[in-house]
């Protein structure tokens, strides 16, 4: 996958923003707040519509404008595509591919797959079970569109279950429907833990060997997908999964009632990462934890490359500053195929890097 060409007109701080990329290394040089994790933002945004820093379309608009509009021309599965997406406030986004209105984002699936690499994602493993979770649902949509509807459509019941259970003393009627609820989180909630067990194995077939290779071969990393306890094969069948689901979930209702929460469900998944069979969040070291997480991310790439027969395109935002030399080099040496996208402050950051094109960014503009 190649992103040829971009647009940016309202986007953050860009307006009229129109550059060309190179087919490999493209380095992104600027001093802080100048636009470069914008740029990569916007790349990022053709993949599934979300932004890793923005919770909703409208923060992503210039603060003086009322609109964006993003262009984005680039090569994936031998054809090539024109994708287009504006944003306006209080009005729902319009996304075009190849000059085709889209209904959802979930039609963009495919067609440009990327992983991010951000500072944040260092605290993967040390982070809260949420992160993970999060990891594993971004990196499984790409590849998998029913997935990401699947989850949408999770959370949404999610947050209406929610809202009955703690509202069910004022309107005791609506609690007459928590089963309806229950039952159809449970056939999504089964899918979802399916796919995120398929996903960990994958993951494993990977990450311990990128792991081995970083650590010089003195650790191993261990990694096993947690869900619910009477879920005893997270790859089985989903409607196995769905029957063992719905025991844990009956067997949790008096205690939702009285928490006032959703106890149950794959919300509450989570992975554990072993180093040398011990944990790596409670026991492993900085430098440990900040190897599993490259790790993590780099085997997300070759899964891809795996599913899709191209690599993704891989986006570096700010990451190498926080690596020590050591690890910069490791990742360095991992990125020699397909197109990348690496941004840093100063151009004595890249090491050894041979950049295939480098592009100062400063105040918004691509210099």
């Amino acid at each position: 996958m190649i992103v040829q060409n971009l647009k940016l007109d309202g986007f953050r701080n860009y307006s009229g923003l129109n550059v060309d990329f190179h087919p490999g290394i493209n380095v992104v040089v600027g001093e802080n707040a100048q636009g470069k994790t914008n740029l990569i933002e916007a790349i990022r945004y053709f993949s599934d519509c979300r932004s890793h820093r923005a919770r909703t379309d409208r923060e992503l608009i210039s603060f003086e404008r009322d609109s964006a509009k993003m262009e984005m021309l680039l090569e994936s599965r031998n054809r090539d595509f024109k994708l287009e997406a504006e944003l306006r406030k209080g009005v729902r986004r319009s996304l075009k591919s190849n000059g085709v209105k889209l209904k959802s984002a979930v039609e963009l699936a495919g067609i440009l797959n990327t992983v991010l690499f951000c500072p944040e994602d260092l605290s993967l493993i040390k982070a809260g079970a949420s992160q993970r979770r999060r990891f594993l649902d971004d990196a499984i949509s790409q590849l998998r569109p029913r997935y990401a509807e699947a989850v949408g459509e999770y959370r949404r019941l999610q947050e209406q279950k929610t809202r009955i259970l703690k509202d069910y003393l004022d309107d005791p009627v609506v609690a007459d429907t928590l089963d309806t609820y229950s039952i159809r989180m449970c056939q999504l909630g089964a899918h979802i833990i399916h796919y995120r067990a398929y996903y960990v194995e994958k993951l494993r077939q990977f990450a311990p060997k990128i792991h081995r290779d970083c650590s010089g071969g003195r650790e191993e990393l261990g990694l096993t997908y947690r869900t619910v306890k009477t879920v005893t094969d997270p790859l089985a069948p989903a409607l196995v999964i769905y029957s063992q689901l719905l025991e844990h979930m009956e067997g949790h209702k008096r205690a939702e009632w009285e928490s006032r929460s959703c106890l149950s469900g794959p919300h509450k998944d989570d992975i554990d990462v072993l180093i040398n069979g011990v944990s790596a969040r409670a026991f492993g070291s900085q430098g440990q934890t900040r190897t599993a997480a490259l790790a993590l991310k780099l085997a997300e790439r070759e899964i891809s490359r795996d599913d899709r027969e191209e690599y993704p395109v891989l986006l570096l935002d700010d990451v190498l500053s926080e690596l020590d030399p050591r690890r910069q080099e490791f990742v360095l040496n991992r990125i020699d195929r397909g197109q990348v996208f690496i941004t840093c402050c100063e151009e004595e950051k890249q090491g050894s890097l041979k950049a295939g094109r480098v592009l100062r960014v400063e105040n918004g503009q691509v210099l």
